[in-house]
C-alpha cells in the first residue's frame, strides 16, 4: 500500500469525531443531517471531518435532494478494514424528520 494512503487514512482516522462518524456509518448510509446531532457540533464542521474521510477513500457520498448521504466504501484497505472492525457501531444514526432517506439506485 502506498505511503501517502497510509498517512491519509490515519490521519483521517485518528480523531474522536470521526471515529464517531465511522461508528455510525457501520450501520449502513447516513444523511449528514443526522451527524450534526449525533457529534453536537455545527454542521460546517461535521463536513470537514467528513470531507477529511472521504479524500482518505474511507467513505463516499451520494446526493439525495438536497441531503448529502454518506456511506463506508465497500473495498477497504487492509489498514482501515483492521481499523473498523475495532469501532463499535453507534446506534441512533437514523434520518430525521426533516429530512427524506430516499434509496435511489446508482
Amino acid at each position: 500500500m502506498e505511503n501517502n494512503l497510509i498517512e491519509k487514512q490515519l490521519k483521517a482516522a485518528a480523531d474522536l469525531n470521526r471515529i464517531k462518524l465511522l461508528a455510525c456509518m457501520k450501520n449502513g448510509e447516513v444523511c449528514v443531517c443526522d451527524f450534526v446531532d449525533v457529534l453536537g457540533i455545527s454542521q460546517p464542521a461535521v463536513s470537514q471531518h467528513l470531507r477529511k474521510l472521504k479524500e482518505a477513500g474511507i467513505i463516499t457520498e451520494r446526493k439525495v435532494g438536497t441531503w448529502k448521504h454518506y456511506r463506508l466504501v465497500e473495498e477497504q484497505t487492509p489498514l482501515m478494514k483492521g481499523v473498523l472492525e475495532q469501532i463499535e457501531p453507534l446506534n441512533g444514526c437514523n434520518c430525521g424528520s426533516d429530512c427524506t432517506n430516499i434509496r435511489e439506485e446508482n
